[in-house]
């Protein structure tokens, strides 16, 4: 069983429909004991960091959310993923979930527009089990105008948006797609199905 976590700032549904498609059993929860009998966990997200954090920090989950990844896997999907490091820079600083060492920042690609929209492709880095089964032509779908600061021993993928930008990241049980996997046809579902076999 997959939980997604429903804190009020995720993209459920859309996550839920992939999920349903990969025969994948899930549940959409906010209680704490959901998350504990659950296999594996999906913290989704959109919007800004600090309200997601607030909002997260209002189901009085986060202490549940940090037992639990510690013996099962954890993904965070886009604003999600963000969550997973240690400060966000989103109007002014907050605290993130700290289970990757690294911050979420502005990005500033040269001549590119920001935020980051449409389709692009992955750069393998390190290797991990989210990745198996594809390769450098594998193409996901990003929305974002912040993106992860973190050591390169943590990244399984980049994409290249005037620049390297995490999309893939990693630490323990912990990981996090910067893209929308269930957004990201084949290639998506392919990461969702990698996940739930982790």
């Amino acid at each position: 069983m997959i939980a997604v976590i429903d804190y009020g700032a995720g993209n459920l549904f859309s996550v839920q429909n992939a999920l349903n498609y990969l025969n994948l059993p899930n549940i959409v929860t906010n209680k704490a004991d959901d998350l504990r009998k659950a296999e594996r966990i999906i913290l989704p997200g959109v919007g800004a960091f600090p309200d997601a954090m607030r909002m997260l920090g209002e189901t009085g989950l986060i202490d549940v959310i940090k037992e639990e990844a510690e013996k099962k896997p954890l993904m965070g999907i886009c604003l999600g993923m963000q969550m997973l490091f240690e400060k966000g820079f989103e109007f002014g600083e907050t605290d993130g979930l700290g289970f990757i060492p690294g911050t979420v920042e502005l990005m500033t690609p040269p001549d590119l527009a920001i935020p980051q929209i449409g389709w692009n492709k992955l750069e393998m880095n390190e290797k991990h089990k989210l990745m198996d089964g594809l390769d450098e032509d594998s193409y996901v779908y990003f929305v974002h105008s912040y993106m992860a600061v973190c050591d390169s021993k943590n990244v399984a993928s980049y994409t290249d948006y005037g620049g390297k930008v995490p999309a893939c990241v990693f630490s323990g049980n912990v990981c996090g797609c910067q893209f929308h996997p269930e957004k990201s046809g084949e290639t998506g579902l392919r990461i969702l199905r990698n996940f739930a076999e982790m």
